[in-house]
């Protein structure tokens, strides 16, 4: 069943890279206490992902944690070493949260998984975005289109808060 708008998420764990090498992080670490927006791709570096979805969060950062956002978080199907580099080639290290969910626990788990095998690419998470306080979701944007960040972008989010 898919997560709606009210619903908690569920506990998982994601990997992330830490000084000391690769780590992780649970969801009650990220989003207890705070406001998050967390918002997904199908894949690190793939155009939309890269040009378009990733970069539009990092240009509107200040004004998303102007609004009260405590951090925003990307995720994944790839493993942490891909979103490692992926956060330093963008400049988003230190800025943005990357969690590599590499199995797809999360997305399984939260019914936003993505089969994308026809293309070779596997099993993926759907494009969304969501705002989540104190681990309630509060909004949720999923893309119709894989191929597009129309609604889950973060000029959506901020017409949200």
């Amino acid at each position: 069943m898919t997560i709606q708008i009210g619903d908690q998420l569920p506990d998982a764990t994601f990997k992330i890279m830490t000084a000391d090498g690769p780590g992780e992080v649970s969801t009650s670490d990220i989003f207890a206490g705070k406001k998050v927006v967390l918002f997904a791709v199908p894949g690190a570096f793939t155009p939309t992902c890269h040009n378009n979805h990733l970069s539009g969060f990092l240009e509107n950062l200040s004004a998303l944690k102007s609004k009260g956002i405590d951090t925003v978080a990307v995720t994944a199907v790839n493993d942490v070493f891909v979103m490692d580099a992926w956060a330093k080639a963008t400049g988003a290290e230190g800025k943005i949260v990357f969690l590599a969910d590499g199995s797809a626990d999360f997305a399984k788990d939260i019914g936003l998984e993505l089969d994308a095998s026809l293309a070779g690419l596997g099993m993926r998470s759907q494009r969304y975005s969501m705002i989540v306080e104190d681990g309630k979701v509060t909004s949720l944007n999923v893309e119709d289109t894989p191929g597009q960040a129309a609604i889950s972008g973060a000029a959506g989010i901020l017409n949200q808060l």
